[in-house]
């Protein structure tokens, strides 16, 4: 079973936790109200205090004062009437005068007897009852002081020796009640209480209103420090405060840390560019050797027979696949380094076409189905049609045999579209959001592929100001990929090459399935 010391520092590690969850502003405003809370309490104390002692002795001294006039008045000859030694009544002085207004108790006592207090009873006209009043609860007996100030049954007491004539005195005791000194000193008490909460609420809101205006060049940096991070410029400027304080300080080390970061930043994006130029150059420099080698390795394997023959389609074999690999890294780094290549108006139908052809061989038992309307976009022939190829090769790879592979070309709200999609089984969830990224395989290659077809697909896409977009087809499964290209007219741009350039735009559409494909070509 937990001590009781275990409840406690949890419940302190919890309190402190709480506490600096808080806004530096509240806890600012919050320690000046508990530190004013405090001194305000320790001040309503000692003046609680000496308040008490000083109502308390004014009360005294009242009731001091209130006995010695009663007890001179009834010292005059004629206030008090003795017959044959005995106190026959208070003549002179009405009790109840002095009595009422400070709801005072008053008693006279001759020898041991009380002869006669305020509100006495008395006896009716024409009655013959004696007159027997009742004493009220207080002393019925003088005390044993003779004079002097003492507390009985609530009330302060002052008992003073009256004089008469030489040969009778009497006991005098004149009381007030605790009561109203009392509620005297607890209304001060409760002043003082509402003054201390007050105190430490107004102490809270002021420390509300300073901490916000002391956080208010702390709360202009934080902006400036978002809009830096929206826009990601760390040359944007950072504002200063009047004063020459800490804030200030944190302002000019963030400039200098933005700064540093700003240098940084561009040594490491020359770095990048200089390594894309290399990319760039390195690709296109290797593609003459590449295109020599190929060249005589096909030379070569015409010539030799037997193993020699394998062993050089084999060479060959990779060779190209080197070649394709290269050029698509001449590709990615072309588009790195904003390497821009002349723009000629190109009908996606006949670069849609051209691949299908090329692609034919590879189609297997796939059914491949071609509808190519005219489609005139200002853009590179050749990275169009490794666009186009890309697209229909992943969806042949990517599918089992027998799958329905659909690519078309048309035109949509004023851009071109080339859409190619396949009834297969679909890309998984988690793979969609790295479907473009480099170097990112599929499932269904056998790791035989780079990772750089769909990448290309999007690199050749925005390099002509297009878009690409993954869907999901009308029947609900398998892949659909939308590319749109802006246009451009015949008048905006050059001519397109080959049949389009006469101006006469073919209506390309055509079929194939395994290894044999057909066309049909109209003119419009």
């Amino acid at each position: 079973m937990a001590s009781p010391g275990y409840y406690t520092r949890s419940a302190a590690r919890a309190t402190f936790s709480a506490y600096r969850s808080l806004p530096i502003r509240w806890r600012l405003a919050g320690g000046s109200a508990v530190l004013t809370l405090v001194i305000l309490a320790a001040f309503a104390a000692v003046v609680g205090v000496y308040t008490d002692r000083q109502i308390a002795g004014e009360f005294n001294n009242e009731v001091n004062s209130a006995a010695d006039y009663l007890q001179q008045r009834l010292s005059q000859p004629g206030s008090l009437q003795f017959n044959e030694g005995t106190l026959n009544y208070c003549k002179g002085v009405t009790l109840n005068d002095y009595a009422i207004l400070e709801h005072a108790q008053i008693r006279i006592f001759y020898g041991d007897e009380l002869q006669c207090w305020q509100n006495q009873v008395v006896r009716p006209k024409g009655s013959r009852a004696p007159l027997e009043p009742v004493p009220p609860p207080l002393l019925t007996a003088p005390p044993k002081q003779t004079r002097g100030l003492f507390t009985e049954s609530g009330y302060r007491v002052a008992l003073r020796q009256v004089t008469v004539q030489p040969e009778y005195h009497v006991t005098l005791l004149y009381a007030r009640p605790l009561s109203d000194v009392d509620h005297t000193i607890e209304r001060v008490r409760v002043f003082l209480l509402l003054g201390v909460l007050g105190g430490a609420v107004l102490a809270l809101l002021a420390g509300l209103t300073t901490a916000e205006r002391a956080m208010r060049p702390i709360a202009h940096l934080t902006e400036a420090a978002r809009e830096i991070e929206r826009t990601r410029d760390p040359r944007g400027r950072l504002p200063h405060p009047e004063a020459d304080d800490e804030v200030a300080e944190l302002a000019r080390t963030l400039e200098g840390m933005l700064g540093a970061l700003d240098a940084a930043r561009g040594e490491t994006e020359a770095m990048l560019e200089r390594q894309r130029e290399f990319v760039a150059d390195a690709s296109h420099e290797l593609r003459t050797p590449l295109t020599s080698v190929l060249a005589n390795l096909e030379l070569l394997a015409e010539e030799l027979d037997g193993e020699q023959a394998e062993s050089a389609q084999a060479a060959l074999r990779s060779t190209r696949r080197m070649r394709r690999l290269v050029g698509d890294l001449l590709l990615l780094a072309r588009a790195d380094a904003k390497r821009a290549q002349p723009h000629r108006m190109t009908d996606l139908a006949e670069v849609l076409t051209d691949a299908a052809a090329e692609i034919e061989p590879m189609a297997g038992e796939h059914e491949l189905s071609i509808d190519a309307e005219p489609a005139l976009v200002p853009g590179v022939k050749d990275d169009l049609h490794r666009l186009a190829l890309n697209l229909i090769d992943n969806a042949i790879r990517h599918t089992p045999a027998g799958t329905h592979v659909r690519a078309r070309t048309g035109i949509d709200d004023g851009d071109a579209t080339l859409i190619v999609e396949d009834d297969g089984p679909g890309i998984p969830a988690e793979l969609e959001r790295r479907l473009f990224e480099r170097f990112v395989r599929g499932g269904g290659d056998g790791g035989r592929g780079s990772g750089l077809g769909l990448a290309i697909v999007r690199a050749v896409a925005e390099s002509h100001g297009g878009t690409v977009i993954l869907e999901r087809p009308e029947t609900g499964a398998g892949t659909r990929f939308v590319i749109r290209i802006p246009t451009e007219t015949p008048a905006q741009a050059p001519a397109p090459a080959g049949d389009g350039a006469r101006g006469e735009p073919a209506d390309h559409t055509s079929t194939t399935t395994g290894s044999t494909i057909g066309r049909r070509r109209s003119r419009s």
